[in-house]
């Protein structure tokens, strides 16, 4: 290899970054390079600042402010020579804003006089934030870094998730079962107690003045009664689910008969006959779950 091939420069990659110009500024540089004429650099110029962030636009004269940008996200550059066939060229990631009534020789930005290397790194992503163009390159990306890179929301739950999870945290909460079985303890303790179911509406289902049905509350209470009393309750809790699972099934399943019998599509009503018979087996399921529920409660209250 000859010394001249090896002190060939390489050649340059190309660099490119948009020009936003005011509309009759646009359209007259538009139509230079249409017309491909010879002096364009003497009409074009652009001149940056030492700060690489801002600069000065001339077109035909006219002096323009211009500041560099930073885009939401990369745009690829391609070019073509028949209109069929296109090359990249570039990967575009910044934008030259330019304004008639902008100042075309701002002040340069002082200096941080901390050496703290920290402040440093704040001052420089402060800087770094001034250059954030926060819309995209057509109307509607308009507040494009804001709608479409913001921060994930979490899913708000609705009602029933919200019981769903109310009644697993209670469940599982050591805290809260360390409370019941303080109040089951105290109970026993006590000379008299009394306690009340009320149902969703507000209506009592069962009331009683000292003892739960089947067991006796005494004094003497001991560990295996208390015990009994908690898996009594939880039996009953998990009665009352399965019945309001079982409630929202049948209303789902008397919805697609309502369907069925309204649509006259064969293909709609083969859907929801199939979605149906779905219905109706998870019906049967929770039927034979509440069944074997009850027969246990009606086994533990008979002990």
């Amino acid at each position: 290899m000859s010394k001249s091939q090896d002190d060939e420069v390489p050649d340059e990659v190309e660099n490119q970054f948009i020009l936003r110009l005011p509309l009759e500024h646009a359209s007259a540089v538009r139509n230079l390079i249409r017309s491909q004429s010879v002096d364009i650099k003497d009409k074009l110029k652009i001149d940056l600042s030492p700060d690489r962030r801002h600069a000065v636009v001339e077109v035909e004269d006219v002096q323009l402010a211009g500041k560099l940008v930073d885009l939401p996200c990369v745009t690829e550059s391609l070019k073509t020579h028949d209109k069929e066939t296109f090359y990249k060229t570039a990967d575009i990631s910044q934008m030259l804003v330019c304004t008639a009534d902008g100042d075309l020789h701002p002040s340069p930005e002082e200096p941080a006089a901390s050496t703290d290397p920290n402040v440093i790194r704040k001052n420089e992503r402060e800087r770094e934030k001034k250059g954030v163009w926060k819309h995209g390159i057509t109307p509607p990306l308009k507040n494009v870094r804001k709608k479409r890179f913001r921060k994930t929301k979490r899913k708000v739950p609705d009602v029933k998730e919200m019981e769903e999870i109310s009644s697993t945290e209670n469940t599982e909460s050591p805290d809260v079962e360390k409370e019941v079985r303080r109040l089951l303890h105290s109970d026993a303790e006590a000379v008299s107690t009394r306690w009340e179911v009320i149902a969703e509406d507000g209506t009592k289902e069962i009331e009683s003045q000292g003892s739960i049905p089947g067991f006796v509350i005494s004094s003497g209470m001991n560990s295996y009664k208390q015990s009994h009393i908690s898996s009594v309750m939880e039996i009953q809790k998990q009665i009352c689910k399965k019945e309001k699972k079982l409630h929202e099934i049948q209303k789902k399943a008397q919805r697609q008969k309502d369907l069925i019998m309204k649509v006259e599509n064969l293909t709609l009503k083969n859907h929801f006959q199939s979605v149906l018979e779905q219905l109706q087996v998870q019906e049967k399921r929770k039927n034979e779950k509440l069944i074997s529920l009850q027969e246990k409660l009606q086994r533990f209250q008979k002990k």
